[in-house]
């Protein structure tokens, strides 16, 4: 039997790119956004001395128990803070914690290896398993109840709009006779009931599609990056650094908006006398990629790209 570490809960992807990205200060303060297996988080603490402090969110129980899973962890001193929430209510934590502001923030976007490769999540079409997809299993609607309750235009929507699968409408209209004969509980009725309108040449891109467009409107993640996004530009001090990994078009293209004009349409706004108001810039004209040693060692970061802004 495999033992259980924080290593195996979630590989890192550009672990020394996206926080070198950062500049760490030593006194710093910084935010990690997606704890996870808390490898980025150790490596933002290995920079800090005894003035600095890292506050990582996540919201997921199971990312917390990496804290005690790490016999040799920096997450017991005085410099780290675990924050139980989604990390889009990051200003209101940081006005908990009483911080004017932070130095740098760092955001793994991307779902951990653990969320794939337990059995008992419902994120993976690889196994036959209830149809839940939360990161936080305290709360919200699970993908079975969304599958069950959506009309089929509100289906269709999603599938196309998450998951860009042109075939959103046939899918939904699938899910819909489906469910009128038998409710939807596992991960093996929606392959049966959607197996008619994947094409069998691109079966695991289009599933992986589908299941993310779920996995995005059960935990709303577009709406919390977004809110995360405009807490960040009002959280970072003047000079501050923000580093952020994508894995899909559509969360890229709203970091890269951003980044760009500080707003999630990439709208550009300017004063009265014509001065841009953008309260971030780029650190680099194209984003990082993994890599090549990196893409073949860890496959899910082949996908990944890494933005890095500074604010003005």
């Amino acid at each position: 039997m495999t033992v259980k570490t924080a290593n195996t809960y979630h590989v890192p992807v550009l672990l020394t790119e996206s926080v070198d990205g950062l500049q760490v200060r030593q006194g710093g303060v910084y935010a990690d956004m997606t704890f996870g297996g808390g490898g980025h988080s150790k490596e933002i603490l290995k920079r800090l001395n005894g003035s600095g402090h890292l506050y990582s969110f996540d919201q997921d129980a199971d990312a917390e128990q990496n804290i005690k899973l790490d016999s040799d962890s920096p997450f017991q001193t005085g410099n780290f803070t675990f924050v139980r929430s989604n990390f889009r209510y990051l200003r209101n934590w940081m006005r908990y914690y009483q911080e004017d502001g932070i130095d740098g923030l760092l955001a793994d976007l991307g779902v951990s290896s653990h969320h794939f490769d337990d059995e008992q999540r419902g994120f993976s079409f690889r196994y036959n398993a209830p149809l839940d997809m939360r990161m936080n299993k305290r709360a919200g609607m699970t993908a079975a109840q969304l599958l069950n309750t959506y009309t089929e235009e509100q289906l269709a929507q999603v599938f196309y709009l998450y998951g860009e699968l042109r075939q959103s409408r046939q899918l939904a209209r699938a899910i819909a006779i489906f469910r009128g004969n038998h409710p939807m509980e596992s991960t093996q009725d929606l392959l049966n009931a959607t197996e008619n309108y994947i094409h069998k040449q691109q079966e695991k891109k289009e599933l992986a599609q589908l299941f993310q467009a779920l996995r995005i409107e059960v935990n709303h993640e577009m709406d919390a990056l977004t809110e995360m996004l405009q807490a960040a530009i009002h959280c970072l001090k003047p000079g501050g650094r923000l580093s952020v990994i994508t894995y899909h078009s559509l969360e890229d293209r709203l970091v890269k908006n951003f980044i760009r004009s500080g707003n999630a349409t990439g709208t550009i706004e300017q004063d009265f006398f014509g001065k841009r108001n953008t309260p971030l810039k780029a650190v680099q004209s194209k984003p990082i990629i993994p890599s090549a040693e990196e893409q073949q060692t860890n496959p899910r970061s082949r996908s990944a790209k890494l933005r890095i802004a500074e604010k003005l």
